[in-house]
C-alpha cells in the first residue's frame, strides 16, 4: 500500500479539493488513533504523542492515489472544556456537510474500557443524521480479555437500544493484522460500489 502525506488544514474550506472518496477516522483522545493509522499505513505518518488530544488539525493522506484516510481531530480531554468541545462538534458538522465526497466515518472506540455515554450519544447523532459510519474496536490486545469482549458486548446492547442493526464493526490489535485486511476490503467494497 501507498501512503502519502497530502495537506494538514486548520479549517473545512483549508482541505484538499474533494476529489477521491474519504474515510473519516475520528473520536475521543486516547483511543490509540494515530498508532492505529500508522498500523493501517504500514508506517509512521501520523504523529503519536503522549500527550492526548495533539490533533488540531485536519489532516489527509491519499492511500494508492485512490481515496483519502482522514485525520480529524479528536474530543480531547474534558480539561479542554466545553467551549472546545461545542467548536469540536461545529468544525466537525460543517466539514461533513461541506464534503460530498465522504463514504463513511469510522467511530474508533476504546475497547478496554466500559461504553461511555459520550460515544453512544455522537453516534445517535450520525444515525439521526443519516450519516454512515462503522465502528472500530482499538485496543483488544490488553491484559485484560474477558473484560474487553464483556465491554464489546455491552457496547452492542446500547446501541441496539435505539436502532436494530449493529453496524459494521472491527475489532484491532497489534497482535495480529487481519483486522486490517478485513477493513480495506471493506473500503473497497464500498467503493466499487
Amino acid at each position: 500500500m501507498e501512503a502519502k502525506f497530502i495537506k494538514s488544514s486548520t479549517s473545512t474550506t483549508d482541505a484538499p479539493a474533494p476529489q477521491y472518496p474519504e474515510y473519516l477516522f475520528v473520536w475521543r483522545s486516547n483511543v490509540g488513533k494515530s498508532s492505529l493509522i500508522n498500523t493501517i499505513c504500514s508506517r509512521e505518518i501520523a504523529k503519536v504523542s503522549k500527550t492526548p488530544g495533539k490533533t488540531v488539525n485536519i489532516n489527509h493522506f491519499l492511500i494508492d492515489n485512490t481515496w483519502f484516510l482522514v485525520d480529524l481531530p479528536g474530543y480531547g480531554y474534558a480539561k479542554q472544556g466545553k467551549k472546545q468541545i461545542i467548536q469540536w462538534e461545529k468544525s466537525f458538522w460543517k466539514y461533513l456537510y461541506w464534503r460530498d465526497t465522504i463514504e463513511y466515518v469510522c467511530v474508533l472506540i476504546d475497547s478496554s474500557i466500559s461504553p461511555q455515554k459520550v460515544d453512544i450519544e455522537f453516534m445517535e447523532a450520525l444515525v439521526d443524521h443519516q450519516v454512515p459510519f462503522v465502528i472500530i474496536f482499538t485496543k483488544s490486545d490488553k491484559d485484560k480479555q474477558r473484560q474487553i469482549e464483556k465491554n464489546i458486548q455491552d457496547f452492542k446492547k446500547e446501541m441496539l437500544k435505539t436502532r436494530s442493526v449493529f453496524p459494521p464493526n472491527f475489532i484491532t490489535s497489534s497482535s495480529t493484522k487481519k483486522w486490517i485486511d478485513e477493513l480495506l476490503d471493506f473500503f473497497e467494497q464500498d467503493m466499487k460500489n
